[in-house]
């Protein structure tokens, strides 16, 4: 079965490229010049109508469709398609006056005002009917269309209206408590509510995990962040049947947040779309923001299962969100969109087309900025352009990744609820460390949920497993059994899926195949640190660990200055099944996390995608009819690497290495002696 994103390219000619575009913000003549300014940078998709819905329908017995129609039918003479979006996430004027008690509920109980977007409770039955009424007109409309290539359902699910505390929603909640856990008396065991005198008699008795006097109950807490999950998934779903029911034959998508945010669980999400498609922006006070997207864009094709995925948005310079609003540097846009490309993505979109003049995203970068086509955005938005059209063989290879990263929200949701022995453990601080061992490495990831097949790999990498489920520790298990490389972060295996602390001691579900016992938990404070054997420092966090059936690899250092646990084991192996498994007790400083990462991937047989040097980003893409070898230099200087092949984009490929100019990105097609498996 051909992929839905290689049909889409097909559709648009190549590559997709192109980004959200809102002529409504702007008089007729504009769009005219619009459509001219498009094809000369390339452009061969617009996302169309995320918030168009006052536009639409501006009256609630009122559909207008003029401009709707008139865009598309421009855009479609010139030879662009459109990614068309249901504009649910921002109800009109008109909805809230209405429907007021469809506005959400902070967990304070003030009920917020009209005056932004997702404005709405995803429970509120107003809601849905209003959404749902306006999808079936929509795709009714526009389903013959010949602009339409894709629908966009939504925008960036529970961004900003995750968590409702409304009656609604508390009644919605109740539902999907009975639903998951069938009686009171399971739901008490679950929750372990006879703490502090919290046991319930009836169903009505429980409510959100609104501001209280002390702690939530964290069986609550961490089942009302699923449930809220769960309310949007239902609302993407309904949506979802509409479009299908009414305009078969056309893929959607929904643009996911991937780590910019936590509040919905994505792999649920990307499980409901024909193809999958993400936004990512740079934290501007990231000084290594490029390692990041790296990671970014590996779990876009963690949820993709693989597949070519689509970036939705990034920013051609400056966001307008941040504290601070830091512009790109010259060519920085165009390693970041190449970095995306190489590691799956099958199209490049920006927010915005043009950058607006009013309201609240007016600061935010667009593909054509304020000073126009005579700037230096402009000038690397057509260069861009003109890329992506050199590359489209690309289209439809994929990234064969050796190393799994398990990665799983409600692991997340849990491990940052109230009351845990460190607030100062971060997930994706963890995620991140052990990321950045591989990419130094330059080997190749897929982030995926702990539930996945593990078997394609060659080693797995699990930052951190707080929260573990029974079958999600039967499948990492039994990963190693059969042969598997598995490393473990600090703080793991501990809780069960309702955040249930597993009995007989530490890590739990993972004590056997880790072969050890953790007596105690020892989380440093901040500014402390624990000195290791051979050099470095381990801060945020450290056990003490009693070795059963593995064996000690790294020590605290048996001084004063080794931390609480001084002599005691900070990193283990243990021989079990026909595999092996890490774990790692502490936050290990950068070199040392790299080293055990480094022995991991050898003894599992996981290989860089090349040998360059520090700072040079290496990934390939694959296919039937030949390989890529994608090499970006985030560096001020000069880099090679050896390489075989033609270079591509005007890369220069002599004597057996291709040379990698600062700050560029080269591109090499390689002679099929060359590809690996």
């Amino acid at each position: 079965m051909t992929d839905p994103l290689t049909l889409l390219n097909d559709r648009v000619g190549g590559i997709a490229y192109g980004g959200d575009y809102n002529p409504e913000q702007w008089p007729r003549e504009v769009w005219r010049e619009d459509v001219r300014l498009m094809r000369a940078a390339g452009v061969n998709l617009v996302t169309l109508g995320v918030f168009s819905w006052s536009r639409i329908q501006p009256r609630p017995d009122t559909y207008d469709w003029s401009l709707l129609d008139e865009v598309l039918d421009l855009v479609h003479r010139n030879g662009i398609g459109v990614d068309l979006a249901t504009p649910t996430a921002a109800p009109p004027p008109w909805f809230t006056r209405a429907h007021p008690q469809a506005r959400p509920v902070t967990s304070g109980g003030t009920r917020l005002s009209h005056g932004s977007r997702q404005v709405f409770c995803p429970s509120h039955p107003a809601y849905a009917e209003a959404a749902d009424a306006l999808v079936e007109a929509l795709a009714i409309r526009y389903r013959a269309h010949p602009a339409v290539v894709l629908w966009h359902v939504h925008n960036e699910w529970g961004n900003h209206n995750a968590l409702c505390y409304c009656d609604t929603s508390a009644a919605a909640f109740r539902d999907w408590l009975r639903a998951r856990h069938g009686s009171l008396d399971v739901l008490n065991e679950a929750w372990g509510t006879d703490f502090w005198s919290q046991r319930y008699g009836d169903w009505e008795e429980i409510d959100p995990p609104r501001d209280t006097t002390a702690f939530h109950n964290p069986g609550q807490d961490l089942d009302f962040r699923r449930f809220s999950s769960d309310a949007l998934l239902a609302r993407h779903r309904a949506e979802s049947r509409i479009l299908r029911r009414f305009a078969p034959g056309i893929p959607l998508t929904t643009n996911l947040m991937g780590t910019l945010e936590k509040k919905v669980d994505g792999h649920a999400f990307a499980a409901e779309c024909d193809l999958v498609s993400v936004d990512h922006y740079l934290t501007a006070a990231d000084p290594e923001g490029h390692v990041g997207l790296a990671l970014n864009a590996d779990l876009a094709r963690g949820m993709a299962g693989g597949r070519p995925w689509l970036l939705m948005e990034h920013s051609t310079s400056a966001v307008n969100w941040q504290p601070v609003n830091v512009a790109k540097k010259p060519d920085e846009t165009r390693r970041n969109s190449l970095t995306h490309l190489a590691r799956g993505a099958d199209g490049v979109l920006f927010f915005q087309w043009r950058q607006s003049r009013a309201g609240a995203e007016k600061w935010h970068s667009a593909m054509l900025p304020h000073g126009g086509t005579d700037s230096r955005v402009w000038k690397e938005v057509s260069r861009l352009g003109a890329d992506l059209a050199d590359l489209t063989e690309v289209v439809g290879t994929r990234v064969v990744s050796e190393v799994a990263v398990l990665f799983d929200w409600q692991t997340w949701w849990a491990l940052e609820l109230e009351a845990r022995p460190s607030g100062e453990v971060r997930y994706l601080e963890a995620v991140r460390d052990w990321y950045e061992a591989l990419w130094s490495l330059n080997i190749t990831c897929d982030l995926v949920p702990p539930g996945a097949d593990l078997t394609p790999y060659r080693a797995v990498l699990a930052p951190n497993l707080y929260l573990l489920s029974d079958e999600d520790a039967k499948n990492v298990t039994r990963y190693v059994e059969r042969g598997g490389q598995l490393a473990v972060g600090y703080f793991s295996g501990v809780v069960d899926h309702h955040d249930r602390v597993r009995p007989g001691g530490h890590p739990g579900a993972l004590r056997d195949v880790l072969g050890l016992r953790v007596d105690e938990y020892l989380p440093l404070r901040a500014g402390e640190a624990a000195r290791l054997d051979g050099g470095g420092h381990a801060v945020r966090w450290a056990e003490r660990i009693e070795p059963r059936e593995c064996e000690t690899v790294l020590s605290f250092a048996d001084a004063p200055d080794g931390g609480p646990a001084p002599g005691a084991p900070a990193v283990t192996r243990n021989r079990y099944g026909r595999g092996t498994a890490w774990y790692a007790g502490t936050r290990l400083p950068r070199e040392k996390l790299r080293d055990l990462v480094r022995s991991v991937c050898e003894q599992g047989g996981a290989a860089p995608v090349v040998d360059g040097p520090p700072g040079l980003e290496a990934v390939r893409r694959s296919g039937p009819d030949g390989s890529y070898l994608f090499l970006v230099n985030h560096t001020d200087s000069t880099r090679s690497v050896p390489a075989d092949g033609t270079g591509l984009l005007g890369a220069t490929v002599r004597d057996g290495r291709a040379v990698v100019p600062a700050g560029a990105v080269v591109v090499v097609r390689e002679h099929p002696a060359k590809r690996r498996p």
